[in-house]
């Protein structure tokens, strides 16, 4: 018999990721472990209300979403530990600024490029809802059909409630093919 743990949320772990966003003019970082997915074209990223990236996302409904992998986890870390407000974090992060005005990590492995199209707040929370406008990826982490090979990428995960960063494990099999 399972044991009821209360509401606990049990969908962890997820890729950490840092969101870039133009706040008073400057890139600003913001280490994320809330996000999902809404669809083959749509992400959700959930961010605690007092943030101070959010400001920014809201005034110009665009982020970045920059998938953390190794060689940057510390930077990426970083970012989490320091709010935009006390610190400026424009330079914490190599990077580039899109044709639509949005930061991306210059040497995170891949980043999608996100036009908010709804905010949806909950209790303490901005759930920002994103399209997806661009997906860019090193060659190195794609397959030659030109789809993300997460075997190269190998993102971190995050997991809650422990707070840990995870490596990536192994593949166990083709989805769908258990079944048949």
């Amino acid at each position: 018999m399972k044991k009821n743990i209360g509401n606990a949320l049990a969908l962890y772990p997820t890729p950490l990721v840092v969101v870039g966003a133009m706040v008073n003019g400057k890139p600003n970082w913001l280490l994320v472990g809330h996000l999902g997915i809404m669809g083959h074209d749509h992400v959700m990223v959930s961010l605690a209300k007092p943030h101070y990236t959010n400001q920014g996302i809201k005034e110009n409904k665009k982020l970045s979403i920059n998938i953390v992998d190794e060689a940057i986890l510390a930077k990426a870390d970083r970012s989490g530990c320091v709010s935009g407000s006390k610190e400026d974090k424009s330079e914490l992060f190599a990077y580039s600024v899109s044709e639509a005005g949005v930061p991306m990590i210059t040497d995170a492995p891949a980043v999608m490029e996100c036009s908010v199209e709804d905010i949806y707040e909950t209790k303490g929370f901005d759930n920002f809802i994103c399209t997806i406008d661009n997906t860019y990826a090193e060659e190195n982490v794609l397959t030659e059909d030109g789809k993300l090979n997460y075997r190269n990428l190998k993102p971190v995960l995050f997991e809650m409630p422990t707070y840990e960063y995870l490596r990536t494990g192994d593949v166990i099999g083709k989805c769908m093919s258990f079944g048949k």
